[in-house]
């Protein structure tokens, strides 16, 4: 089977090799920047989708320009410019969270692309196309051919169930998202009622008003909590990797409220392990 004249098997591999060398590269990248380890990727594999399929675009559609380089440079920018921006928003669109923003940068179009990233994709496509790509192709071209279905068959098992477990990670926390936007909603809605009606019959009603909204109140507190604990916990994983991703649209979460939640985490857990050690040291002492 062929695509573009591309036997599938080969762009298959191709995707997975680009997939991880774009992964090495934005994690070297990060983990520089903030130096300490940024594995990047939302994947649990080490391999960054968005770049395998980029460098597919290039092989596939940018080879024909290579005579002329300077059509080569503008198509490439223009279009791997738009790739990054539609992985952006179907990112934000499908789980409520923003991965990645530009907008801190001059020229950036609503944060998912700006323009010195674009002309970095020009000249990673130009490396790719010229240097990077053709001794990996002379490579490939000797492998094989029961090695090349056997990799494919391998590596295709091990994608789909990185793929359904990420999948289901980010849709647990898409749906944690929305649970805690819904509850600060609700605590402000009651808050907002309770200080109308407040002000009107504080002096005759103050009583009957602290019950009323009290209870709620405190329900919807411990509930939006509970929530923010949950979403910690969900989302630890990807905020290691993306330090300044953050929920978008209406579904807003406060930061402040994740960071308290970890830092009580951690809390709970020196007093557990404080604890343990006591209960040792009792055991010992009775020995």
């Amino acid at each position: 089977m062929t695509f573009l004249g591309y036997p599938v098997t080969e762009l298959f591999l191709f995707f997975i090799l680009y997939s991880f060398l774009g992964w090495l590269m934005e994690t070297c990248y990060c983990s520089i920047l903030q130096r300490r380890l940024v594995p990047r990727g939302f994947l649990y594999g080490p391999i960054c989708p968005i770049y395998g399929i980029g460098v597919l675009i290039m092989i596939l559609f940018f080879t024909p320009l290579k005579e002329n380089l300077l059509l080569f440079y503008v198509v490439a920018v223009v279009v791997m410019s738009a790739w990054e921006y539609f992985v952006g928003w179907l990112l934000e669109v499908t789980t409520h969270v923003k991965y990645w923003d530009y907008s801190q940068y001059r020229f950036n179009l609503k944060g998912r692309i700006c323009l010195w990233v674009a002309l970095v994709w020009g000249v990673l496509s130009y490396l790719v196309i010229f240097w990077i790509h053709p001794p990996i192709q002379r490579l490939y071209e000797r492998i094989p051919p029961w090695l090349v279905t056997a990799l494919c068959w391998v590596l295709l098992v091990i994608l789909l169930v990185d793929t359904v477990l990420t999948v289901r990670h980010l849709a647990l926390m898409s749906r944690l998202i929305s649970g805690v936007t819904a509850a600060a909603q609700e605590l402000q809605v009651q808050f907002a009622l309770g200080k109308a009606e407040w002000n009107d019959l504080l002096q005759t009603h103050s009583a009957q008003l602290r019950e009323r909204y009290g209870e709620q109140v405190a329900a919807l507190q411990e509930s939006y909590r509970q929530q923010i604990a949950k979403l910690e916990r969900q989302s630890r994983r990807f905020r290691k990797r993306y330090a300044h991703m953050r929920a978008v649209g209406r579904y807003r979460v406060r930061s402040e409220d994740i960071r308290a939640a970890a830092d009580l985490a951690r809390e709970m857990l020196a007093l557990r392990k404080a604890e343990r050690r006591k209960k040792s040291h009792r055991r010992n002492a009775g020995k």
